[in-house]
């Protein structure tokens, strides 16, 4: 994960959420969206920020939803694709 934990704005995840519970209602979502609700309130949290990364990881095609309907958290959900 390459995301970084100093001055994360929470209303990024304000965001998501809005658009993931408008636009995605997907079942299987409901644990990634409860872990944005809890990162809204405490948007510093490093062992919150790893959980969102590894529910994303296990999320399968529904990734595909949550990148079109809440880039506002593209950062902290993709990592690092080349493994750089």
């Amino acid at each position: 994960m390459k995301n970084s934990i100093d001055n994360i704005d929470a209303a990024r995840f304000e965001e998501a959420i809005e658009m993931l519970n408008t636009y995605a209602k997907e079942e299987s979502l409901k644990p990634f969206i409860s872990i944005l609700e809890a990162l809204k309130q405490e948007p510093n949290n490093e062992s919150l920020l790893t959980q969102l990364y590894e529910t994303f990881q296990n999320l399968g095609i529904e990734q595909g939803a949550v990148l079109t309907h809440a880039p506002s958290i593209y950062d902290f959900i993709v990592g690092d694709p080349f493994n750089d």
